[in-house]
């Protein structure tokens, strides 16, 4: 039987006093955030309405969520937002970060001005720009006062658009902290191999393109899971810019969630719709877990 090494403390107790003390933390993430979503899954086979009850019914729940107009709206818009929010977000972040990365003069003051937005709650963000929409005094109103009478910019009240008046809300708050984590990323590429680059006469756009962006992979896969976190959850701005409207027209998963377990009081289907969202989780969660951690086993 193999024993350690004398003098080399067994494994297990390497750091012990660490591990003790990291026990209550582990078992409140076991009893509430596994426990709890383990308790969620399986209530939504049932047909719960005010209060929980295991009545199983198989996926019933979830063919009527499939079924329901509102819960497609949703889904639909959700994947709207989310490609274009993911798009942008990285595109304007990288954008700004390059810009920063330049040495420019008073660049923290820059860099306080573009984050700012993101010390603000979601309320308070979709509440400004429901102001900035509105057609009665925001911009629209401004910009024909200026002369354009013509002009209109009302996204809000608009069922067919509505979702891209979110979508500016959302990323004139989050594009601050994609840009302050693009810019981490940039600051810790090596500057000998911007010279080497200079010397060797390659454009600025080929060595971001080809010899950057490619170096800055971690921050990119973990830039790509907070944005994906952020698209999911999307709720606040929604409440705070339309409630949903015009009608469904700017329906989202958690605001479906959030109604149908508080307002119509139907639990069954509040579980069904937040076990698919924890399902659009896990497709997130499970490829970057792999890029990342998949590929420092193989290095």
């Amino acid at each position: 039987m193999a024993t350690a090494p004398i003098g080399r403390p067994n494994r297990l107790f390497r750091n012990l006093n660490a591990k003790i003390a990291a026990i209550p933390m582990i078992a409140t993430a076991l009893v509430i955030f596994v426990g709890g979503t383990a308790w969620t899954v399986l209530y939504s086979f049932t047909n719960s309405r005010l209060l929980p009850r295991f009545n199983f019914v198989g996926i019933e729940q979830y063919q009527r969520l499939w079924a329901a107009p509102r819960w497609l709206v949703a889904v639909e818009n959700l994947v709207i937002y989310g490609v274009l929010s993911l798009v942008f977000s990285l595109l304007i972040g990288f954008v700004m970060a390059a810009l920063l990365d330049q040495k420019i003069r008073f660049e923290n003051t820059f860099r306080t001005i573009l984050l700012y937005p993101f010390a603000l709650s979601f309320i308070v963000t979709g509440l400004i720009w429901q102001w900035l929409l509105n057609p009665e005094f925001g911009i629209q109103k401004v910009v024909r006062d200026l002369g354009w009478e013509s002009f209109s910019f009302d996204p809000l009240y608009d069922s067919r658009i509505v979702i891209y008046g979110i979508l500016i809300a959302a990323l004139w708050q989050g594009t601050g902290l994609i840009m302050c984590l693009m810019l981490a990323g940039l600051r810790g590429i090596d500057e000998d191999i911007w010279k080497a680059s200079r010397v060797d006469g390659i454009p600025v756009w080929k060595t971001y393109l080809f010899i950057v962006i490619p170096m800055m992979r971690p921050v990119f896969v973990t830039t790509l899971v907070i944005i994906a976190a952020g698209i999911v959850k999307v709720y606040d701005l929604v409440v705070a810019q339309t409630s949903g409207g015009p009608g469904i027209a700017s329906e989202v998963p958690a605001k479906y969630v959030y109604d149908y377990m508080f307002f119509a009081q139907n639990l069954g289907q509040g579980f069904a719709a937040s076990t698919m969202m924890l399902l659009s989780v896990i497709i997130v969660v499970v490829p970057w877990a792999y890029l990342e951690f998949g590929g420092r086993r193989r290095g």
